[in-house]
């Protein structure tokens, strides 16, 4: 079995959805990258499994970005801090629209995730976001447990940005 095949089988065929959202958003020359979860195995030594995919989209792009994916099939519902789509698969996909991720398209990177090729966010802005999310009071305890987590796992990988977690996270990694 193939990496994207036991993605899709993790994700009732989100890797299709995953292919098609980066399909339409490179087919519309729309600055993104992949944030969260993906982002995080992307650069951690071993991948985890998820079901959903957070992304981000350069500022002022986002009502193009929303447009071109529902023309591609995906269903939009739009909230205070993300726009969520939801495509053919049981993959739940989130636009962050917090200005701070905005940054973050022109310094991703190239990468083969699952076995697709697709954006991601550059190591320190994924260390950033995953800090950022953790802080997030109004997340659950389980969420903000397994961005702890995964901030853990991006330095295992990369002890050379040790120095960019923030003392308060240093903290509860050490605990």
């Amino acid at each position: 079995m193939t990496k994207r095949q036991f993605y899709d089988w993790q994700t009732a065929g989100g890797g299709g959805d995953v292919l098609l959202l980066v399909e339409a958003l490179e087919r519309a020359e729309i600055p993104w990258c992949m944030i969260g979860g993906l982002a995080v195995n992307h650069w951690a030594a071993e991948p985890m499994a998820t079901a959903d995919v957070h992304i981000t989209v350069a500022a002022g792009k986002l009502d193009e970005a929303v447009r071109v994916l529902e023309e591609a099939g995906f269903k939009a519902k739009r909230f205070e801090w993300s726009v969520n789509l939801k495509g053919r698969s049981d993959l739940a996909v989130q636009i962050s629209t917090e200005a701070v991720y905005q940054g973050f398209p022109p310094r991703a990177v190239p990468a083969d995730v699952h076995g697709i090729l697709m954006r991601v966010a550059s190591l320190e802005d994924t260390l950033q976001g995953k800090v950022l999310a953790w802080r997030d009071s109004r997340r659950r305890a389980s969420k903000r447990q397994k961005d702890l987590a995964d901030i853990a796992r991006l330095l295992e990988a990369h002890p050379e940005i040790a120095q960019l977690v923030p003392p308060d996270v240093g903290e509860h990694l050490q605990k």
